[in-house]
């Protein structure tokens, strides 16, 4: 006959009272979300002729802070200006360098709206130190398809 082998799993003792209310007290605390710290960035600017975003993000493209036109007090036609675009471009710029210490950014604009060059000239009035400037613009290469013609 074949020996079975039969296996005990040790049994696991119930800590002290004491020591279980001192570690269900640390459980429950939440630990403070590391401050992340990113140097160098990029800022996405989205000028339409509706309204401007500034995106701040890192090289990899994750969005740190945002701010757009409407979301800084403007509304219907005010939004497409260039003066909301610099209020947008500071609010994202000061976020983005207070809370992540953001300091050198590479800018890349992308819309035909007024707002390009007003968010660009602030990050330079805000000592942002910019390292370079790229248009990122589609450009339509074939356009739609045309009208069927006119038969009389």
């Amino acid at each position: 006959m074949a020996e079975e082998e039969v296996t005990t799993t040790p049994e696991i003792e119930a800590p002290a009272a004491a020591e279980t209310t001192a570690e269900a007290a640390k459980a429950t605390r939440k630990k403070k979300k590391a401050r992340r710290s990113v140097s160098h960035g990029q800022v996405h600017v989205l000028a339409s002729f509706n309204n401007t975003i500034v995106t701040v993000s890192d090289t990899a493209g994750n969005a740190l802070t945002s701010a757009s036109a409407g979301r800084s007090g403007f509304r219907g036609s005010k939004k497409g200006t260039a003066y909301a675009a610099q209020v947008a471009a500071e609010k994202a710029i000061g976020d983005a360098r207070q809370n992540y210490g953001v300091a050198k950014v590479d800018v890349l604009v992308k819309g035909i709206g007024l707002g390009r060059e007003a968010a660009v000239r602030t990050m330079i009035n805000q000592k942002m130190q910019i390292e370079s400037i790229r248009d990122i613009t589609s450009v339509p290469h074939g356009g739609t398809r045309p009208r069927k013609a006119k038969r009389n």
